[in-house]
């Protein structure tokens, strides 16, 4: 969980210290993309998988929780 909660941070800070927002969202899908990479390679797959199919079951269940469709 603290790895989720850096992003943000991170991306506020850079923001706050002027770097342009659009720089911000590439460097931090960047470090998200290596870090996918990186999980997949070392957990065969599965275990991107299976925060990909995490993810996306809460998602849903927010989605619901709040009346989207």
């Amino acid at each position: 969980m603290f790895g989720i909660a850096v992003f943000p941070v991170l991306g506020a800070a850079l923001s706050a210290y002027g770097m342009p927002v659009g720089d911000v969202l590439g460097l931090l899908a960047g470090c998200g993309a290596i870090g996918a990479l990186t999980t997949a390679a070392a957990g065969g797959g599965r275990a991107l998988l299976s925060a990909l199919a995490t993810a996306a079951v809460r998602a849903a269940a927010c989605d619901i929780e709040h009346g989207a469709r």
